[in-house]
């Protein structure tokens, strides 16, 4: 009965990883086609790779783009941190309930009504106090921050809950002072979950084309924008190259990790 389960499960499982990998190894496959057409195969050839880094606008979005999310993930991880200390360290101040229901309100807003609720609070400010001076990379980062802190706040603050006190109270104890046990303690054991954050938050904000579209400028177009524009008109492969190498970079930093984390694993004493 229960080897009859497992391969039930199996099976599932098996399913579902094809459900997600399958389209993108076509994906993949197909960023070799001679042919522009996306569906007929005509043989292998690095044509759209060539026509890639010669489409300046494509490249033009995708670095936009990394600009972005990059800061984007920056901010938030910052922002998140602090947020998170006080959320942990002081669960009982004033407001604290009024606080996590700000935090949480991007969560359950649709992208839709953040976006347009961020335009007219920009053109508001814009008519009241001149600023920002029109729309651009600035306000795209301020509406992915606010989305991507949200999602931050959650990983971090489940983090410092499982921190051990007594750790930071020892250091105090010997006469270290707080910013040092921050600094020294405290930042090095959560900082997976920094960089699970930051990843996260990056990821969120190179996937978003809801908020871009309502805050966006003339010359900030991000890569989603684009290729959301360019489907009306017909995509070609070179959004496939492009995607190929996202792929790849991806999967390279993946493995570095892993290999780092079996590293560090074997190399960690172990208790006697």
């Amino acid at each position: 009965m229960k080897r009859h389960k497992s391969l039930q499960l199996a099976i599932a499982a098996g399913f579902v990883f094809a459900f997600l990998y399958i389209p993108i190894i076509v994906l993949v496959i197909f960023s070799f086609n001679r042919s522009a057409v996306m569906g007929k195969w005509e043989g292998f050839s690095f044509k759209w790779y060539t026509a890639l880094f010669e489409n300046k606008l494509l490249l033009d979005a995708a670095f936009t783009s990394i600009q972005i999310a990059a800061m984007t993930a920056t901010l938030a991880v910052i922002l998140g941190l602090c947020s998170a200390l006080v959320l942990v360290r002081y669960p009982k101040i004033k407001g604290a309930m009024l606080f996590k229901g700000l935090l949480a309100t991007p969560l359950v807003l649709p992208d839709m009504i953040t976006g347009l609720a961020l335009l007219l609070f920009f053109v508001g400010t814009e008519q009241l106090l001149g600023w920002p001076q029109g729309r651009g990379v600035f306000t795209i980062i301020i509406a992915h921050t606010t989305l991507a802190m949200a999602y931050v706040v959650i990983i971090i603050k489940s983090r410092l809950e499982e921190l051990d006190p007594l750790l930071e109270e020892a250091a105090l104890d010997l006469g270290a002072k707080p910013i040092t046990v921050f600094l020294k303690i405290t930042l090095p054991i959560i900082m997976p979950s920094l960089l699970a954050a930051w990843l996260l938050a990056f990821t969120l904000s190179l996937d978003d084309v809801v908020l871009a579209s309502f805050l966006a400028g003339p010359n900030s177009t991000t890569l989603p924008m684009y290729i959301f524009s360019k489907i009306r008109l017909g995509l070609t492969p070179e959004i496939n190259a492009l995607a190929t190498i996202v792929i790849l970079f991806v999967s390279v930093c993946i493995a570095i990790m892993g290999v780092s984390l079996y590293t560090s694993g074997r190399n960690a004493p172990k208790p006697r």
